[in-house]
């Protein structure tokens, strides 16, 4: 592999075209109009035209990439995330072009691109599942008498989708039929498939999920799991590594799980095994990706791997340089996706130029991003701007680094999430690891980040506000704010 073509934009372009470098493989990016004079275009060693700047245009049409493959020379194909990352149909156009995916073959993206395929290639290896339904349902009479032997309340779900698009909570019976009408409707128009089936809702779920790394020679290994429960619309807004509420022995089985799951379909290169954790540490499989994900560098910072140089040296026909007991946790790493959003106006996307643009330095700090100082943040893609990402000695240190971090990260011009994950780190409920996938929904309060007030009893009687209308039991504003006044001594520092 002498050259590799990255079928991707942004941070994630640069972020697998500089290991590729270090590694002595020329690059190809690849470009729509608008990102004419992108970073990605003027790190490569070379650099297509590949159509109009809406990605069915461009980044989205496969044959262009194999186009620009056989225009250059390259080899073979870095995906990245989004986008072809997980399209099977690219996947078997890329083998039968006689280039090399770096990725995992197309049949296991099939399987795991279905959550019911998914789940009943794991159960063979007798891995936990939600109580729910193993089939897709589409008969509303025997779906609701399934629900209700499930028990309620129960989610209903797109089979062939993710990100919470077809997925329905259901309180009781009374309301099922209307809420499965919606998300046959929303699975339908999202992913032209509106198959759904039924889990037991877990109502205060932590997100964890696995690395895995598998080679062509069998050998797969896990680099432990990270936690992603602080979301925003069921994405992600910031990850850690390790989680702060597994065990030892807990991190062992869901390691062990999330490598059967990989073993199931022969999997190979990078990819992620979700679960779904409860208030008593049960996890339970959710699904797979197969693919190297957005919060990925978190892995790599408390293992010291490089997971873009592993996935070509797999891509390459290479056995795995390390086995499962060399691996090891060291250290804390906590991601913040930065993000071209409004949060005190439901997260809206926003958009414009970036009239100032400085990112931080100093010991423990990382940023993945594609823009500079004076571009415009395009309105065809992800709004993702960078990732933040810091690493300490322990989550403590994490997160005093990530505080540090965002208060010298400057960004003008458009809002962004810089100040929600400020809001996030100086949390109790964050600080101390208890919170669950609702954390936005509890504890966020946009009006702290709009009014910029100083005052501790005005803050205090938000967090008030917040907490009784959630049915806390709070009984002075000391204790709404954890008593410790140095969340809001500075501007904007809760």
């Amino acid at each position: 592999m002498k050259k590799l073509l990255v079928a991707n934009r942004g941070e994630i372009a640069l972020r697998v075209m500089r290991s590729a470098r270090e590694m002595g493989i020329k690059t190809v990016a690849v470009y729509s109009d608008a990102d004419r004079n992108a970073l990605h275009v003027r790190y490569a060693d070379e650099a297509v035209h590949i159509g109009d700047s809406p990605s069915n245009q461009s980044y989205l049409v496969g044959s262009k990439i194999i186009e620009a493959c056989r225009q250059t020379g390259a080899e073979a194909i870095h995906p990245g995330y989004g986008f072809l990352s997980e399209n099977a149909a690219f996947a078997r156009m890329v083998r039968e072009a006689g280039l090399i995916l770096v990725g995992p073959s197309p049949e296991a993206m099939e399987v795991m691109g279905n959550k019911l395929s998914a789940k009943a290639a794991a159960l063979k290896y007798h891995i936990p599942m939600v109580p729910g339904t193993e089939e897709a349902i589409t008969d509303v009479n025997d779906a609701r008498d399934r629900a209700v032997e499930v028990g309620f309340p129960i989610l209903i779900k797109a089979a062939a989708g993710g990100g919470g698009k077809g997925m329905r909570i259901v309180e009781n019976v009374d309301e099922f039929e209307e809420q499965m009408q919606l998300a046959v409707s929303e699975a339908t128009s999202a992913f032209g498939d509106g198959s759904v089936f039924i889990e037991r809702y877990v109502s205060s779920p932590r997100h964890i999920e696995i690395q895995v790394l598998g080679d062509t020679h069998g050998n797969i290994v896990h680099l432990f799991e990270r936690d992603c429960s602080v979301q925003r619309r069921h994405q992600k807004v910031i990850e850690e590594a390790p989680s702060s509420v597994l065990t030892p022995e807990i991190r062992q089985q869901m390691g062990k799980c999330a490598v059967d799951v990989a073993r199931s379909v022969n999997y190979t290169g990078a990819g992620t095994v979700e679960f779904i954790m409860d208030d008593d540490l049960n996890f339970y499989f959710l699904e797979m990706n197969t693919r190297l994900q957005v919060e990925h560098p978190v892995s790599e910072l408390i293992t010291g791997i490089d997971l873009v140089k592993e996935q070509i040296n797999i891509a390459r026909g290479e056995a795995l340089s390390f086995k499962q007991e060399d691996l090891h946790i060291s250290g804390h790493a906590i991601e913040l996706r930065v993000y071209a959003e409004d949060p005190a106006n439901d997260f809206l996307p926003d958009i414009g130029t970036l009239q100032t643009y400085k990112t931080p330095k100093g010991p423990g700090v990382r940023v993945d991003d594609g823009f500079e100082q004076g571009m415009e943040i395009p309105i065809y893609y992800d709004p993702m701007i960078a990732k933040l990402i810091t690493y300490g000695s322990n989550r403590k240190e994490a997160i005093e680094r990530m505080i540090r971090a965002i208060d010298e990260y400057q960004i003008t011009g458009i809002t962004t999430t810089l100040a929600f994950g400020k809001f996030v780190m100086q949390h109790q409920a964050f600080t101390s690891g208890r919170f669950d996938t609702h954390f936005v929904k509890k504890y966020f309060i946009p009006e702290v980040l709009n009014t910029g007030r100083e005052d501790e009893a005005q803050i205090a009687a938000l967090i008030m506000e917040k907490l009784l209308s959630s049915g806390k039991q709070i009984a002075t504003p000391a204790e709404a704010i954890g008593g410790k006044s140095a969340w809001v001594k500075n501007r904007k520092g809760f």
